[in-house]
């Protein structure tokens, strides 16, 4: 896949259905009864590029302040959703170290990877960062987990939402109507190509966690240092 490609056509195709007024408002970010939960394995960017991520989002804040923000502790790309958020989804009822090492199996021949998140994106619901990889390690990484957990016994649902290729990070999420939809939109156009920086990757994070990696909800299962 073309990371350049790819992300510019979703921006052009989500900016112009929201300045169509055909996006997505996310009604149940706010919601206490939403119970979907699961099992992702995750990166998490250091601290100085959440730092800049949040001085990027404070421009937002002041254009459209009623829309969802991630906090520094909640920003991450998804490596992989072992098992995608559902209702009812309990982690009690499986073996987590059997998670834990299958996982660890898959990371354990992991190469040096860098990634940089270099502009923005966009989606019907929501605004996202760029990640660029300087090699094809991280979806090979997925590749490896795909191929152990479908030949594995265990609970999993890889690839069924999509199939992960990216490493983009959600920064925006829609949750009430845009009050100045122009102004947001000229400001994403200004800042397209916004540097937010690059970082080596070393950690890796499997977690039980909610749709939005809320830290309030967000267990850690097991870290995995490379």
């Amino acid at each position: 896949m073309n990371l350049e490609s790819h992300y510019k056509k979703l921006y052009n195709e989500s900016i112009s259905k929201i300045s169509s007024e055909n996006y997505e408002i996310d009604n149940l970010i706010d919601s206490n009864k939403d119970n979907r939960l699961g099992i992702t394995l995750l990166i998490r960017p250091p601290t100085e590029i959440k730092n800049r991520i949040q001085k990027f989002i404070k421009d937002i804040k002041e254009i459209e302040p009623n829309q969802y923000f991630y906090p520094n502790s909640d920003i991450h790309i998804t490596v992989m959703s072992i098992i995608s958020c559902y209702e009812g989804f309990d982690i009690s009822t499986i073996d987590l170290e059997k998670y834990i090492e299958l996982t660890k199996k898959c990371l354990i021949e992991k190469k040096d990877l860098n990634i940089s998140f270099r502009g923005i994106t966009a989606s019907t619901s929501g605004i996202m960062i760029q990640g660029f990889m300087d090699n094809n390690e991280l979806n090979e990484i997925r590749d490896r987990l795909r191929k152990e957990f479908k030949n594995s016994n265990l609970e999993q649902s890889l690839d069924k939402r999509y199939s992960i290729q990216t490493a983009h990070s959600t920064i925006v999420r829609f949750r009430k109507e845009l009050s100045q939809k122009r102004k947001l939109l000229e400001f994403l156009d200004e800042n397209i190509n916004y540097e937010f920086g690059t970082f080596k990757v070393n950690e890796f994070e499997l977690v039980y966690n909610d749709w939005y990696q809320r830290k309030k909800y967000v267990k850690e299962i097991h870290k995995f240092v490379t």
